[in-house]
């Protein structure tokens, strides 16, 4: 990998890193049904002309019934469920429980796909669902958690990401990762509409909230997949799915940085144990929030 690659491969990280702190901010002000219609409405605009140069539309029209179901699992439902913990949660722990992704992903193949999962493997797995018992034994005072339901809602959108994952890899093989994103945010944005339009704020947040939002949706949705399947193309996908393990950091930083939030024991050792889990496992994730 040369220099050029690996900065971009720690753009991207950084920038799907933000994704939680947007989220952070902008979810309580405007829900999370409508934050989310925004930005798969905003990055689905920025792919829109993408997809339209690349002349995939044919390619769209052949999958279309299994690219809604993908568009789904990978983006209506768990992005709702993830802006839900964003309420009640800081972004860094929201990032350490996207981490779970390759975890759930090879649970998954194994259970569903009849996927083989070697004894490191089986041994990621214990050690991925170890780190997750870390972080819900520790205190809502410590973690600054304040909901029940926000762990396991992340935990939720995190495993319809796995089943989103291994659907696309088995019965979506040869379609480009454009077209599957772009039809992805299509149907999220016609799904989410009318359930946007009857929670939507009542007083319409402006200013700086709008600015998350803007961000969420055109930089970490719509130009961060551009990027990640730029990376692909170039150094492969092995080494593409690195960011897996260098967003929770970014995470931590930007939510450190900008929200004052702090780094507590149990989730340093809960991050830790997740991180390590996924590299016995899989050591690879092909969505990030």
């Amino acid at each position: 990998m040369n220099l050029r690659n690996f900065c971009e491969l720690l753009l991207l990280s950084a920038i799907w890193g933000s994704s939680f702190l947007f989220l952070r901010i902008a979810s309580p002000a405007f829900g999370p049904i409508f934050l989310i219609e925004m930005r798969v409405l905003s990055g689905l605009l920025v792919l829109l002309p993408v997809f339209l140069v690349m002349g995939k539309y044919q390619e769209f029209q052949l999958h279309w019934k299994m690219i809604l179901l993908v568009g789904l699992l990978n983006m209506a439902i768990p992005f709702c469920f993830f802006a839900y913990s964003a309420v009640n949660m800081g972004a860094g722990l929201l990032s350490i429980m996207n981490a779970t992704v390759p975890i759930f992903t090879a649970m998954v193949g194994f259970l569903y796909f009849r996927q083989r999962l070697s004894q490191p493997g089986f041994a990621g797995l214990a050690l991925g669902l170890l780190g997750v018992a870390i972080l819900m034994s520790e205190s809502r005072d410590e973690t600054g958690i304040t909901s029940d339901l926000a762990i396991p809602s992340a935990l939720f959108a995190s495993i319809l990401y796995g089943i989103a994952i291994n659907l696309a890899a088995y019965k979506l093989q040869g379609v480009s990762g454009i077209t599957i994103t772009t039809g992805s945010l299509f149907f999220s944005s016609i799904i989410l509409l009318p359930l946007a339009i009857i929670s939507r704020p009542d007083v319409i947040p402006e200013g700086v909230i709008w600015l998350s939002v803007l961000s969420l949706g055109i930089v970490c949705t719509g130009f961060g997949y551009v990027l990640f399947y730029r990376l692909i193309g170039k150094i492969g996908s092995q080494r593409a799915i690195t960011t897996t393990y260098l967003i929770p950091l970014f995470s931590i930083f930007w939510g450190s940085l900008l929200l004052g939030e702090t780094l507590t024991a149990s989730m340093f050792l809960g991050g830790v144990t997740i991180l390590l889990g996924v590299a016995l496992t899989t050591g690879r994730s092909s969505s990030q929030i």
